[in-house]
């Protein structure tokens, strides 16, 4: 009898293991991201990092910062990874995102033909950079897509004193970073790009970074949860493992390792 009793409660134990790691295995969760963090192949190094020692599969939605928050409007991610300081911090004031949290950072360069006409290499700062392609009419591509780096642009031909509607000029993609940038380089035009995703762009034809380095450019990246409280299938749990792991020495010793030749993409912020 005794033996009996043990052989059965041998067999739920093992049972309930399996389900348990069966259910793991079979978790996921959405991150709506930036395609930033797509493009530049920092996602493929990482995310199956993550997915390894969690047992949790993550599915990457790419899209501008603005069209990733409206996707989190919406409760159709768990998880928030974008670009945009000020909207994000308003998601997260209205009630749609819980506790934004810093993961990284890079920067903003400004790309452009290396014959540089408009004379950007030689400008004392972001706005001035800015204001020299106004002044000369050199062709510009913008991502005009809502997107941090489209907030950023929009942002530093404010401080330049630029209005650039219905200027010639001035031209928008209406897409990601890459198509953006292919169509700076069959123009031969100036646009604006984060480091990561210049880094892995391979169609560079004559485009060349013709200014960086200014404090202004700096690019930081935050992580939230979608608001499980306003849309209560949001997997709470499995995001928050996410978060926990990217802000986390594991996590940030993986975006550190992440280079494409000996050029570091991303560097990580402490909590």
């Amino acid at each position: 009898m005794a033996n009996g009793v043990l052989k059965f409660l041998t067999s739920a134990v093992f049972s309930v293991t399996a389900m348990v790691s069966a259910a793991q295995a079979g978790e996921s969760i959405v991150l709506a991201s930036t395609t930033s963090t797509e493009q530049s192949g920092l996602f493929n190094f990482i995310l199956p990092i993550f997915e390894k020692s969690s047992g949790i599969a993550v599915k990457v939605v790419a899209l501008g910062t603005g069209q990733a928050l409206d996707v989190g409007k919406r409760g159709d991610a768990d998880v928030l990874l974008v670009h945009d300081r000020a909207a994000e911090d308003k998601f997260v004031a209205e009630g749609y995102g819980v506790e934004r949290k810093d993961v990284m950072y890079n920067d903003f360069v400004l790309v452009g033909p290396a014959a540089d006409a408009a004379g950007v290499k030689g400008a004392k700062d972001t706005a001035d950079a800015f204001g020299r392609i106004a002044k000369k009419g050199s062709n510009w591509v913008s991502r005009g897509d809502r997107s941090g780096t489209h907030a950023a642009e929009l942002r530093f031909w404010g401080s330049a004193g630029v209005d650039v509607k219905g200027q010639g000029w001035y031209k928008e993609a209406g897409a990601g970073m890459g198509p953006t940038l292919n169509m700076a380089a069959g123009m031969g035009a100036y646009t604006l790009a984060d480091r990561g995703t210049w880094a892995s762009f391979k169609n560079r034809q004559d485009l060349t970074i013709v200014y960086a380095g200014d404090p202004k450019l700096y690019n930081p990246y935050g992580v939230m949860l979608v608001n499980p409280a306003r849309h209560p299938h949001v997997k709470k749990a499995a995001g928050e493992k996410f978060i926990a792991w990217i802000t986390s020495p594991d996590g940030r010793r993986a975006i550190s390792a992440y280079k494409i030749g000996n050029e570091q993409l991303f560097y990580p912020l402490s909590r």
